[in-house]
């Protein structure tokens, strides 16, 4: 692609329209976007007329969305790009691990071809960042790490990515601390961790080996958080105050996070105050089996949510699709929000914030000197996008399609 183009006839949302019911609509219009090293530097009416010396490529009138952001994966664990095979039967999480962890060493060597096949999928639905957790624990070591580092460096002018170092059986066994160092060292930028309670079975102590990896590294924090209730809120409690001690504002991110809609409602207003004041986000796969963080309030008070597919045809589950927009259609589906204005409004869950127009209906994207990423659907607005999944005909990166294709 040159290194200045035009990406023309693109519909963009221009406004919501309200008659005389108060029921809302999307305004839309056709524009020509210039993109220049990666970058939208103008924005245009379809009527505008481009000199014939410029580069162009028709957008075919298909409706542009912020491309998405894929924040909570795990592209080792995936059995795509091999054959077939359903989920092995267990007794309990003991014996899930346990075979897991002898599973992850044999397929080892395909690390790199699994996650690939993974990364292409989640491109084509429209991510153009991903973030993955990859085990780090005595029976994988840091082979898996090597694949997947591999893999998402291949694909390096197609998005962005970022590897959290995860240690899945725990951070507090023997030899796991070494370990998540040397990955850190070796590819890892953030530095992972699982239920301090659930099963590293001591709360602070697994907290503090954190918050020291991470200040040791000067790295961000993401932790997986499973444990419910009182217990996970608890959790929660002291890893803010530990955050806030260190001053890692802005920093730190808890997965899952089911215990947030497991407290009454008191209890997770107060803690979203706080996340909200320390700068702590909160990563959901709105999944169907178990209870959700209150996304709504949190959004509310100001805490940062994003969206993720998590792990998927792997030993852990059969299913999935590496489709954000789906995981915010089934968020609209289990909580009604079914208007105008609260579709297109969820849309930031699978972008990370930006939406095409602000609640008061203002253009809020694409702005002049931001990045060209893009996903182009066939729909006459966000909202119906959100509400119909539709294909994505054509993935924008930096300006370049990445994956679809415009003809």
């Amino acid at each position: 692609m040159p290194k200045s183009h035009w990406l023309t006839n693109i519909k963009l949302e221009t406004g919501y329209l309200q008659d005389e019911k108060g029921v809302y609509t999307t305004k839309t219009e056709l524009f020509h976007l210039k993109i220049e090293d990666g970058k939208v530097i103008e924005k245009q009416s379809s009527g505008y007329e481009i000199s014939k010396n410029e580069d162009s490529l028709d957008g075919r009138g298909f409706l542009a969305l912020p491309s998405f952001k894929e924040m909570h994966n795990h592209l080792d664990k995936t059995y795509l790009s091999l054959d077939w095979k359903a989920c092995r039967p267990v007794k309990n999480l003991e014996e899930r691990l346990r075979y897991e962890a002898m599973e992850l060493e044999e397929l080892a060597p395909t690390a790199r071809q699994r996650a690939s096949k993974m990364i292409e999928l989640l491109l084509s639905k429209g991510s153009t960042h991903i973030r993955t957790h990859v085990n780090i624990d005595p029976y994988i070591g840091l082979k898996n790490l090597e694949g997947v580092r591999e893999a998402l460096e291949d694909y390096s002018d197609k998005l962005t990515f970022e590897i959290v170092a995860f240690p899945q059986h725990g951070l507090l066994r023997e030899h796991v601390i070494p370990l998540m160092k040397e990955a850190m060292r070796s590819g890892a930028s953030i530095v992972g961790g699982l239920d301090p309670a659930g099963i590293d079975r001591n709360i602070e102590k697994s907290l503090y080996e954190v918050m020291n990896l991470s200040t040791e590294f000067d790295a961000d924090i993401d932790i997986h958080l499973h444990d419910g209730g009182h217990v996970g809120l608890y959790t929660i409690d002291k890893f803010a105050e530990m955050i806030e001690e260190a001053k890692w504002h802005n920093r730190a991110a808890v997965s899952h996070a089911f215990c947030l809609g497991e407290v009454p409602a008191p209890q997770a207003e107060e803690m979203a105050e706080r996340l909200n004041e320390l700068g702590m986000s909160i990563m959901s796969t709105i999944p169907i089996t178990k209870s959700l963080p209150p996304i709504e309030l949190l959004d509310r008070k100001g805490v940062n949510i994003y969206l993720g597919c998590d792990g998927f045809y792997d030993s852990w589950g059969p299913f999935g699709t590496g489709d954000l927009l789906e995981k915010v259609t089934r968020y609209g589906e289990l909580y009604r929000k079914s208007d105008e204005i609260s579709l297109a409004q969820s849309l930031k869950w699978a972008t990370g914030g930006p939406v095409p127009l602000n609640k008061d209906g203002e253009m809020s994207w694409p702005l002049e000197g931001e990045e060209a990423n893009l996903v182009l659907v066939d729909a006459s607005c966000s909202a119906e996008a959100v509400a119909r999944t539709p294909k994505r005909e054509a993935v924008i990166f930096r300006g370049k399609v990445v994956a679809g294709q415009l003809t």
